[in-house]
């Protein structure tokens, strides 16, 4: 079983929806069922399949939001030393032969969003960089071809999700 890093609050927020699937939407599922069910003939009762759909569609998230809470490891990136790339490391990488500068944060999956400049520490990116230190180059294989980065800068800066 792969334990799966987060953050507190990932892991708080799972939780809570967790909590909330099994103690308040399975009761409110399982009354619309019964509703629809005493509407008469199954075959031919659009409220009792949709709601059996619902149904299906929830117990699916609760066993992903469970599997998810079962294998967290929660980490508190504040307390680590951000020397070298780590999961909570935000890094400024310079792109050697354009300049660019670009900056990610390495966060759990759950928490990804590489629009925001938050990546999963399992992209590929993010385990290129991992061990790294200020000053070190990576060579990236991407779609768009070869891509050679150096490692401007490595910091903790705290890391807001939600």
């Amino acid at each position: 079983m792969q334990k799966e890093p987060m953050l507190k609050a990932t892991f708080e927020r799972l939780f809570r929806e967790l909590e909330q699937l099994k103690n308040e939407e399975r009761g409110k599922i399982a009354k619309v069922i019964d509703e629809a069910r005493a509407l008469g003939d199954l075959k031919e009762n659009a409220e009792y399949h949709a709601a059996k759909e619902r149904q299906g569609l929830m117990e699916a998230r609760i066993t992903e939001v469970g599997d998810l809470v079962s294998r967290a490891h929660v980490i508190d990136p504040s307390g680590l030393a951000h020397r070298r790339i780590s999961f909570g490391s935000t890094v400024r990488l310079v792109e050697i032969t354009t300049d660019e500068k670009m900056i990610y944060t390495i966060v759990g999956s759950q928490e990804s969003d590489p629009e925001k400049g938050l990546i999963s520490i399992r992209s590929p990116l993010a385990k290129l960089l991992l061990g790294k230190e200020e000053g070190d180059e990576i060579v990236a294989h991407l779609p768009i071809g070869k891509k050679e980065y150096s490692i401007e800068e490595v910091f903790y800066q705290e890391i807001v999700i939600f």
